[in-house]
């Protein structure tokens, strides 16, 4: 994991495919990406590289990792580039970490490359920093379930020092890059997200391999932690993925079980608008898919349901998107419920999630 191209991420992967060929280890590369950096290049002599499945998509063909090639082959370790990466449409699967989950499915461990701007819970962080919504994300469970997360850090200076020397890029690429995302303040910050994301991932692998008389004594402090529930409100407010992102991060530090929960008039889901029940549904699927347990509560009124489920289920923090000022269809009923949920959840904590321009603009 790295924070920017060009800090070696894919020449480390490609450096301890090698290690481990030597070592007697069945190694192939399922798919890399070289950017024309002759060092990358390098380390892929001798090395066994799968070739890649041709797909035609509006008349033009594209290249994309041959997963059912590398079944056959069944190396027992697979090397895979650029872990995020969005198949072109035609593919078996949607993502790359989709066609890894296969892989690993059928016992062949992977080496494989991504950038923390990529971590779904960090999505908002990013576009904050960096002004880029990062569009190809990977669900914070799929990595957490990596044996292992090494970090390839850089410092900002001598990565800007190395698109200088035209290392990462060819020179005009790289001019438009320094202007843009490699500015060293977009660096930077992004660096230090990696930084804390990497403590965040030793503590919770330290806790978790923990001999027993080491989590005897932390016991305590898992009692704690065991007791945070999280609620987030689902709406169709496109603010909603940001509150769920943001209670799902929070969810992740503290331990704590995770609901998203939809209210809905009893009997009347057919008579919501179209739109706003398919970004409902939207936004259900989208905290499925970070590993949120899903609800659809009925009821007149959103606040007292959501509460009464909150206190049942002994939920501590509650998340809800603040309503975008500039939204003319249903403002007053929209601020109406997030200050009923306010004032009925004296016991809990809500937390208002609201959006932010990102950094350096106005």
């Amino acid at each position: 994991m790295g924070y920017a191209a060009g800090v070696g991420k894919t020449y480390q992967m490609l450096e301890e495919a090698r290690d481990l060929k030597a070592h007697g280890v069945d190694v192939a590369i399922g798919y890399f990406e070289s950017h024309g950096r002759p060092d990358t290049i390098a380390k892929t002599e001798g090395m066994e590289l799968i070739p890649r499945k041709r797909i035609e998509y509006r008349g033009s063909a594209f290249e994309e990792m041959d997963t059912e090639a590398i079944l056959a082959r069944n190396p027992q370790v697979c090397a895979v580039d650029e872990f995020p990466h969005t198949n072109v449409p035609g593919s078996d699967r949607a993502k790359r970490w989709e066609d890894v989950e296969r892989l690993l499915d059928a016992g062949i461990d992977v080496l494989t490359t991504m950038n923390v701007q990529h971590l779904e819970s960090l999505n908002d962080q990013v576009w904050y920093i960096t002004g880029v919504r990062v569009r190809e994300t990977i669900p914070d469970w799929v990595v957490h379930q990596a044996d292992e997360v090494v970090m390839i850090d850089l410092t900002p200076q001598a990565l800007l020092h190395r698109l200088e020397r035209g290392v990462v890029y060819g020179r005009e690429k790289a001019d438009l890059a320094m202007r843009n995302f490699f500015r060293e303040s977009t660096l930077v910050a992004l660096r230090e997200l990696a930084l804390r994301e990497t403590a965040h991932e030793v503590e919770h692998r330290t806790i978790a391999e923990a001999a027993p008389a080491a989590r005897h004594a932390a016991s305590a402090a898992a009692a704690i932690r065991e007791r945070q529930k999280i609620l987030v409100l689902i709406t169709a407010d496109p603010e909603t993925a940001m509150a769920i992102r943001r209670a799902k991060r929070i969810g992740d530090f503290l331990g704590a079980e995770c609901f998203a929960v939809a209210v809905q008039r009893a009997g009347d889901a057919g008579a919501m608008p179209e739109a706003e029940r398919e970004a409902i549904e939207r936004h259900l699927n989208f905290a499925r898919n970070l590993r949120i347990e899903t609800r659809v509560l009925e009821g007149d009124q959103t606040a007292p349901v959501l509460i009464d489920f909150a206190r049942r289920n002994r939920i501590t923090q509650i998340f809800v998107a603040r309503p975008r000022q500039r939204r003319w269809r249903l403002p007053l009923i929209a601020r109406d419920t997030v200050q009923s949920i306010v004032n009925l959840a004296k016991d809990m904590q809500v937390v208002i999630v609201s959006d932010r321009e990102p950094a350096g603009r106005a």
